[in-house]
């Protein structure tokens, strides 16, 4: 009998330890998640809020993450009870959920993400309990939960929101937080990081994990900082290096 699969981004955080998570924009297709995998990272990000990834898309996402012992981590792209646990049945050993922004929405996120008696997610067989003969009475200890902090009125409501247990993560996203700011734009007004360097220390403070986007440049600050959750895009590595090279090429011939 099959044992269950570990989730090993949660059981990492739980050691207090820092978990790496890559997004492709919408380029991580289970070939893609197949060549990252033996690059060392501890999960992937399966975008279905934005871009044309669907349910239909997370079996093999996700099945291909299960083959390097990555943490399949899928964004829905809304609250709904159904999508949340059906994402999960797919094979997803995680979600995140966004624009969470008080403690009503992320108690109801935490229901549909687990079984009783810490929820009441809808009873039916998940591919991760394939050959799994106690995976109702397991899958709570493996599934992860991850809320976006991506809203003004989170922030206002953080320290209630804080309180909601079995929340794996508090992701505090800076660009729609921008914009329920009145700044709308990718680069991240200095008004903007101020209030989500605010966010994530209370987060911290609050002994609960904080999760944020990282560049190259920020990475070694936001583990200092004690963020514990690292989402990074491989696609900005790509811009980089093609860069470097086309200007080489451009370069030599001089």
């Amino acid at each position: 009998m099959q044992t269950i699969r570990q989730n090993r981004a949660k059981h990492k955080l739980q050691r207090g330890e820092v978990v790496t998570c890559v997004s492709g924009l919408f380029f991580n297709t289970a070939n893609m998640i197949d060549f990252l995998g033996p690059l060392g990272f501890d999960s992937i990000w399966i975008e279905t809020e934005h871009g044309p990834q669907s349910h239909c898309d997370v079996p093999e996402t996700s099945r291909a993450c299960d083959l390097w012992g990555m943490t399949s981590v899928v964004r829905v792209n809304s609250h709904d009870y159904g999508l949340i646990y059906r994402t999960l049945d797919l094979g997803a050993q995680c979600v995140v959920v966004p624009h969470v922004n008080t403690a009503d929405e992320a108690r109801a996120i935490v229901e549909a993400t687990k079984f009783y008696p810490l929820g009441r997610r809808g009873m039916y067989p998940s591919r991760q309990g394939y050959g799994h003969a106690e995976y109702l009475q397991r899958a709570n200890d493996e599934t992860m939960v991850i809320v976006l902090i991506e809203d003004i009125q989170a922030v206002e409501n953080l320290d209630d929101i804080l309180k909601v247990d079995h929340i794996d993560v508090f992701f505090v996203a800076p660009t729609d937080l921008g914009q329920s700011m009145g700044y709308v734009d990718f680069a991240i007004h200095p008004e903007v990081r101020k209030v989500e360097e605010e966010a994530i220390r209370r987060i911290i403070s609050a002994g609960r994990v904080a999760g944020s986007l990282v560049s190259d440049e920020s990475v070694g600050q936001r583990i200092e900082q004690g963020v514990q959750f690292l989402h990074n895009q491989w696609t900005e590595w790509v811009n980089v290096a093609a860069k470097k090279y086309v200007e080489r090429v451009a370069a030599a011939q001089k």
